[in-house]
């Protein structure tokens, strides 16, 4: 507080009523009207958010990564790095979906083959995507651009079955395949255009062929509602799909009330972001926050599994970004359930929560810059105890002491910049 001792006087009577007023503007200033001391000298924030235990949303199906391509100066993932990858112990990041390529060549299928079984191995499930079809199948007889000829339809879905029997016979069953990568986007790289129209063709005439796996589409780079609503919309070639596949480039990240109405689970297959530093990781968290919260997708695969800016680094070491997805993977399991939540009172730390099995799973966002004190009510059911592992920008998924639920509800101090996930004994 800046005043001119020419203007200003204070008597010696008046000292003490000056400096509690100095005291009180100050801790105004610092609380903006809520919180208190934590008898370190720094402020800390309250927050209260309802969890419902008994409001069941969306199942959870996992979280992954991709191997479909080898990045540029990055060496094939070893064994020792896929149990970091797909491990659940302290340490590894807890994936449970790999997405590959569905390739024309025999060498990537072999590479691909291996990873997949790699893995499977830790428990984790597959899903297939093709780049493009094979280039005798399309009108530029190549594997870049061009479109699928209308009259290779059926060898097309049998070419897609395939692959799943492939995999199946040598023991890396697929989860499903997917009709297209991104059909909706014309790249210089390995790919094929489809329109919304020719792919509900497709599905119609010939989706009853992929036999042997479930059938994914469309894959859009941008989760276009109307490219997907065309396929849904049509009731022949929406009976033919299993699961809706979309990546959130642009404004994908939408929420789809007609996949919903027709019970289509709706799965995010790839998104990126190649700045790797703390407050980047952090983004990533609140991405799939708002994938799981907003737009109720059922899976969350990120890109890359080894890069610079993916879950490991090039050095095969777990990244922070890797970190930051472990408070997801490791402990909201595939066949988990996201449960209901209020709106918490501080909007600078989002709260999702979810049960696995009989157990709850709270994962706390502080995008903020000061300690919040964050109560969970929690209505519906009875809550035992949880275990708290938070990551800052210097601390790896750190797990502490265990809280008791205390009147159904737990308090937990969130750290700046931070995720917390609770997890309950």
């Amino acid at each position: 507080m800046w005043y001119n001792s020419r203007y200003l006087k204070i008597y010696p009577g008046q000292w003490f009523l000056f400096l509690l007023l100095v005291s009180f503007f100050v801790s105004c200033s610092k609380s903006g009207g809520g919180g208190g001391g934590n008898g370190t000298g720094t402020t800390v924030y309250s927050a209260e958010i309802t969890v419902q235990l008994a409001d069941d949303k969306q199942l959870i199906q996992g979280f992954g990564c991709a191997t479909v391509f080898t990045p540029p100066n990055t060496s094939t993932l070893t064994p020792v790095e896929f149990d970091r990858l797909f491990g659940t112990a302290a340490g590894q990041v807890g994936l449970s979906l790999l997405r590959i390529r569905i390739a024309a060549d025999d060498s990537w299928r072999a590479t691909e083959l291996n990873y997949a079984k790699e893995a499977i191995r830790n428990g984790a499930r597959i899903i297939a995507s093709p780049w493009s079809p094979p280039a005798r199948m399309k009108t530029n007889n190549s594997l870049i651009g061009g479109k699928l000829i209308t009259d290779s339809g059926a060898a097309y879905a049998r070419y897609l079955n395939d692959f799943a029997v492939y995999m199946a016979t040598n023991n890396a069953p697929v989860y499903a395949v997917s009709v297209q990568n991104e059909p909706d986007i014309t790249v210089s790289y390995e790919s094929c255009d489809w329109t919304a129209d020719e792919m509900r063709v497709f599905l119609r005439n010939h989706g009853q062929l992929v036999t042997a796996t479930r059938l994914m589409a469309p894959e859009s780079f941008n989760n276009n509602q109307a490219y997907v609503n065309t396929l849904l919309e049509d009731a022949a070639a929406e009976s033919h799909i299993d699961l809706v596949g979309g990546h959130i480039y642009g404004s994908g990240l939408a929420f789809n009330p007609v996949a919903k109405a027709k019970g289509k689970e709706v799965w995010m297959t790839e998104h990126l972001d190649t700045n790797y530093s703390y407050t980047a990781s952090l983004n990533t968290a609140v991405e799939i926050h708002d994938c799981l919260t907003k737009a109720e997708f059922n899976a969350y695969c990120w890109w890359y599994g080894k890069r610079f800016y993916g879950p490991l680094g090039q050095d095969g070491q777990v990244t922070k970004r890797g970190v930051v997805m472990s408070h997801f993977a490791r402990f909201i399991r595939p066949g988990s359930v996201r449960l209901g939540t209020g709106a918490n009172s501080r909007t600078d730390v989002l709260v999702s929560a979810y049960r696995n099995g009989t157990k709850r799973i709270i994962v706390a966002i502080n995008k903020g810059s000061v300690t919040v004190s964050q109560k969970f009510q929690l209505q519906g059911g009875t809550a035992g105890t949880f275990v708290p592992y938070v990551t800052t920008s210097s601390r790896n998924a750190e797990q502490g002491t265990a809280v008791n639920a205390a009147g159904n509800s737990v308090t937990i101090q969130l750290p700046p910049g931070s995720i917390t996930t609770l997890v309950e004994q």
